[in-house]
């Protein structure tokens, strides 16, 4: 049989254990610390040039007037009537979709019914080019602002818009008489002009989103990663039966 004081440590002894073993319980856990993975970089898509054009465009500045020097800009009346029918002339030939077919029929109207306008417009283009010209370089010098002219209204990312604007102009052109028609000349070439001012105001648009592109995503440290769309096509030609 045990003595007191045995007794008395081994309680005792129990007491202690237990204590810990509390402490333990109501100690805080040991929770492993996990590093948050790295932050996923979500490239967007690199800017395209708008309406599929080039990537690499001169397209006409901005002056400090604010206006767009064009081929049309601080030109006079005879050239603003001329670049009309210039313009005129490119929608007919360029315009020929179905849809597009009042174009042709307006611009033969257009000629006849303000042919003295337009030939008044010729004989007056035509001594302009002769001043301070021989006869031989004022050709030239016409024949070359001609076929700016041409060229401009040609532009095939506008093409549309154009085409649509042509519309517009040989459905108003109905209300106009001849009297009126040398003013309205401004009106009916500043319509035909818009579409390629909008189209130079979404390439220069193109061109800075490209920058800021540049400046934050280029240099070759990231991978453009392909769009949904893209994915989505190429699985379906991988996995096309």
């Amino acid at each position: 049989m045990e003595s007191r004081s045995t007794a008395l440590r081994r309680v005792l002894c129990g007491l202690g254990v237990a204590g810990l073993a509390a402490l333990a319980a109501c100690a805080p856990k040991q929770v492993a610390v996990v590093a948050p993975p790295p932050p996923v970089i979500v490239v967007p898509p690199k800017p395209t040039p708008p309406n599929g054009a080039q990537l690499d465009m001169t397209i006409p500045p901005v002056a400090a007037d604010g206006e767009r020097h064009t081929v049309n800009y601080g030109i006079s009346t005879p050239q603003a009537v001329w670049n009309l029918r210039s313009a005129f002339n490119v929608a007919a030939l360029n315009c020929t979709e179905a849809q597009y077919a009042p174009i042709l029929a307006g611009y033969k109207r257009f000629l006849t019914v303000y042919d003295k306008s337009l030939d008044k417009a010729n004989a007056e283009i035509d001594r302009s080019f002769r001043t301070g010209h021989t006869r031989r370089d004022a050709i030239v010098a016409r024949e070359s602002y001609q076929t700016q002219v041409y060229n401009y209204f040609s532009l095939p990312p506008a093409g549309t818009g154009f085409c649509e604007a042509a519309m517009g102009v040989a459905s108003d052109l109905e209300t106009v008489t001849p009297d009126q028609f040398e003013t309205w000349s401004y009106i009916g070439l500043a319509k035909m002009e818009k579409p390629f001012k909008d189209f130079f105001n979404a390439f220069e648009k193109y061109r800075a989103d490209l920058a800021a592109w540049e400046s934050q995503f280029g240099g070759g440290l990231v991978t453009v990663r392909p769009s949904f769309e893209q994915q989505t096509a190429r699985a379906q030609e991988t996995y096309a039966p």
